[in-house]
């Protein structure tokens, strides 16, 4: 560990699979204190004792982010058990697919919820605590940064065909980062996000029959990328590579440093060059 985040408590929702599991090991590894978020048990208490194993410090706060009282919960958690709040990584999230013509009432409403109000719930639950440590630092001198990272996507910053719902709901999450960003500089929080590209994980990785499912509140969602649609976005990635959940982590990383205290209200492209 090379401790630039030593100490510091770090909520990462999603972070028992994929990019948010890697995110999750990354603050782990310079030292922050994690609590883990997955919509499943197993996989969040997994990534924690992994955590923990290393020599880190992690507890788990298991539960969908749509859920009703969920928002307070988390930050509680991180409140209860490490005494603070110090950096706030909104990643949970699915893609739900459609043409519009065919998408429904319900596949809309809940993109929108995960990836969009879901964040804007933490956010909001999270204001006493980042209000009452900001007033605490002011009063004995301290100037202490916070960091909110929300993550974005290329479908948000550029749309994607199929994805409406997912499009919309991943534009709407820079217009929370810029207000954000306005509201809480006061506090001298940083609030940035990140849009990903092409990133393989299981959400991106199909079957070659393309009939890869993930569970989410017992519904069966269909998820992957076709693997020659796969190989084509590859080709036209500058860089010459689909990212992977380790990349992804290192740009969540980066606004989560010392090095980004003068940096917010921003969005970055985590996408080797790739832009829609």
């Amino acid at each position: 560990m090379t401790n630039k985040l030593d100490g510091r408590v770090a909520l990462v929702s999603g972070s028992g699979r994929g990019i948010g599991r890697e995110i999750a090991l990354k603050l782990a590894s310079e030292g922050a204190r994690l609590v883990i978020n997955d919509l499943d048990a197993e996989p969040a208490n997994e990534t924690a004792e992994t955590i923990r194993t290393a020599g880190g410090e992690a507890v788990v706060c298991a539960g969908s982010v749509t859920e009703d009282g969920f928002a307070e919960r988390f930050i509680k958690t991180g409140v209860d058990s490490f005494g603070g709040l110090d950096i706030i990584v909104n990643n949970a999230g699915y893609t739900w697919d459609s043409v519009v013509q065919k998408m429904t009432d319900e596949q809309w409403q809940a993109i929108i919820d995960v990836h969009l109000s879901a964040p804007f719930k933490i956010l909001r639950a999270a204001q006493p605590v980042i209000s009452a440590k900001a007033k605490e630092d002011a009063a004995a001198g301290r100037e202490v940064f916070r960091k909110v990272v929300n993550i974005s996507s290329i479908a948000g910053t550029g749309g994607n065909a199929g994805q409406i719902n997912y499009a919309a709901a991943k534009s709407g999450i820079l217009g929370v980062t810029r207000t954000m960003a306005k509201e809480w500089g006061r506090y001298n929080v940083n609030v940035n996000a990140v849009a990903f590209g092409p990133i393989r994980t299981r959400l991106t990785e199909g079957s070659a029959d393309g009939d890869s499912t993930i569970m989410v509140e017992e519904k069966e969602i269909k998820v992957g990328v076709n693997p020659d649609l796969l190989t084509q976005m590859e080709r036209m990635i500058p860089l010459g590579l689909v990212g992977t959940p380790e990349e992804a982590a290192g740009a969540v990383y980066l606004f989560c440093t010392p090095k980004s205290n003068f940096i917010s209200g921003q969005h970055i492209i985590c996408g080797g060059g790739f832009v829609i």
